[in-house]
């Protein structure tokens, strides 16, 4: 039982490490970015205003997929049973995607990555363990909670990417869905909802990752 907890810490450690350098993790599912299926003539060009602001916050995007490796990783590390352990592992693995995806996006608007990516996932790592150690139904009811903050968050970006980029939408659509499959089954295998002021740290937390990603 041990080992098993201590390979998936390390499967995602070492995944988490590959995000922040930007290597592709070969174990993820590399589904096919929804960008590639959309034809997109009019869709603003590298290095106009419009579309470095979209590949800006295709950065945010990235960054918040950093901050959910880490997560993972410091949920994964203090899970009470393998059964949480392993849906933590695989989320993490869905969510690699997103940040191909991403990515993407963002050299499409001649965006370079968040220089504070270590910091997030650090901090992320910290905040997971913390929530894994509370118990694994206050940890699932952690990433419920993330997920559908993440969800308002993309509502958000969707309302500013305009009609001309719908690359941009068809990727943060899908990652919408994602985020929605994620927060209902953590959900329905026991998540607890959180108290209230836990929930707005979390909001402010959120806040100063979108503000720094965005312009750093």
């Amino acid at each position: 039982m041990p080992s098993l907890f201590v390979e998936t810490a390390i499967r995602q450690f070492d995944r988490a490490l590959r995000t922040v350098a930007g290597v592709t993790d070969e174990q993820a599912d590399n589904r096919s970015s929804p960008a590639r299926e959309v034809p997109a003539p009019n869709a603003p060009g590298p290095g106009s205003g419009q579309a470095r602001h979209i590949g800006r916050l295709m950065r945010v995007n990235y960054a918040g997929e950093v901050a959910a490796q880490g997560l993972y990783l410091g949920q994964s590390l203090t899970a009470r049973t393998p059964e949480v352990a392993d849906k933590m592992d695989r989320a993490a693995r869905e969510e690699q995607d997103h940040l191909n995806w991403c990515s993407e996006r963002m050299a499409a608007g001649g965006v370079p990555a968040s220089r504070l990516n270590p910091v997030w996932l650090a901090g992320s790592v910290t905040l997971g363990a913390v929530a894994g150690l509370a118990g694994d139904r206050w940890s699932l009811g952690f990433v419920a909670e993330t997920e559908r903050q993440v969800m308002r968050h993309l509502q958000g970006h969707l309302a500013q990417v305009p009609d001309n980029d719908p690359r941009t939408r068809a990727v943060l659509e899908q990652m919408y869905l994602d985020e929605r499959h994620h927060a209902e089954w953590a959900e329905e295998s026991g998540g607890r909802r959180l108290p209230l002021p836990i929930r707005t740290g979390m909001r402010l937390s959120s806040k100063f990752l979108t503000v720094g990603s965005y312009w750093v």
